[in-house]
């Protein structure tokens, strides 16, 4: 099982969303942290890191396979995400 470590700007998108999508959100990131394998993660092209999907919402986080760490970078609206 892996641990779940947010950055600063993370934690600040994810408090600024609405009740309704944190709750999916967080939802969301348990089951990556249980199983990231049989989640829908891409490797992102051009940046560093990986990407999940959650509605229309975007987690870029990078995972570090040996130490058993995802480190979560950011939280956005697709169309904001990749800016």
């Amino acid at each position: 099982m892996y641990k779940l470590i947010y950055s600063p700007s993370a934690s600040k998108q994810l408090e600024k969303l609405e009740h309704n999508m944190k709750g999916r959100i967080i939802t969301a990131l348990e089951r990556l942290r249980i199983r990231p394998e049989s989640c829908d993660i891409k490797k992102l092209i051009g940046m560093h890191g990986y990407r999940f999907r959650v509605g229309d919402y975007r987690i870029i986080f990078d995972m570090e396979k040996e130490k058993l760490i995802i480190l979560v970078l950011q939280i956005g609206h697709r169309r904001n995400i990749y800016d």
